[in-house]
């Protein structure tokens, strides 16, 4: 599976995360900016935590870092499955 495909996925798994219940369609900036930090960390609590920045960031709310590990896993396992690392 190639980048895009990876992307995609990783897409579609953040469309349905609403951490703060304000509609999925609020996102795309933090949506982005997560798919790009999880080409750059492979740690699932190190990529929680740039989840966690990213959106407290955007709205100035935090997120509980249970959140954000959890949301981190399925990211990762996308990306795992992708490069055949599982």
């Amino acid at each position: 599976m190639n980048t895009k495909k990876i992307d995609k996925k990783a897409i579609t798994v953040l469309r349905n995360w609403d951490p703060f219940h304000k509609g999925t369609a609020v996102y795309d900036e933090e949506i982005t900016n997560v798919v790009e930090a999880l080409h750059q960390f492979d740690h699932p609590v190190d990529l929680a935590k740039k989840i966690r920045e990213i959106y407290e960031h955007s709205f100035e709310i935090w997120i509980p870092i249970e959140e954000c590990v959890q949301i981190s896993y399925k990211l990762l396992a996308i990306k795992y499955e992708a490069l055949s690392i599982v």
